[in-house]
């Protein structure tokens, strides 16, 4: 009987397990993401890093394309989006540094988009834009 019951307590845990890490994810703030993101593009290999930031430069002006224009410009502020991608490399969640339309716009322009396929899912890459005078 304490059997049958340590193996039920036991399955009903590990039946939680990837609700609890789905909820642990859900709740990941802008600063847990960007550290995410730091770790794993800090990584990949010399070629591969290589490789992503191409692929992110590309995705980066995809987005500002899509986004910019006389309202997303008029006021130009350094922004961060971070962005999980799945196995195929899909914005599957974003966060985001930064209020400006044209952050605003990019992040919403990217969710369901394909950056690259990375190493590893889930994986989290950073945009970093930054606005000189």
């Amino acid at each position: 009987m304490k059997t049958a019951l340590r193996a039920l307590f036991l399955g009903g845990c590990l039946a939680t397990l990837p609700l609890s890490l789905a909820l642990a994810q859900a709740e990941m703030d802008f600063t847990a993401a960007k550290v995410a993101a730091d770790a794993d593009e800090a990584s990949l290999d010399a070629a591969t890093r290589a490789s992503a930031l191409e692929q992110q430069r590309a995705f980066l002006d995809a987005r500002v394309a899509a986004c910019a224009n006389i309202r997303t410009t008029a006021q130009l502020e350094d922004f961060v989006v971070v962005a999980e991608l799945d196995a195929s490399g899909r914005v599957t969640k974003t966060w985001r540094r930064g209020d400006s339309p044209l952050a605003l716009c990019i992040e919403r322009d990217a969710r369901g988009k394909v950056m690259f396929a990375p190493p590893h899912a889930p994986f989290h890459a950073s945009l970093e834009v930054g606005f000189t005078p």
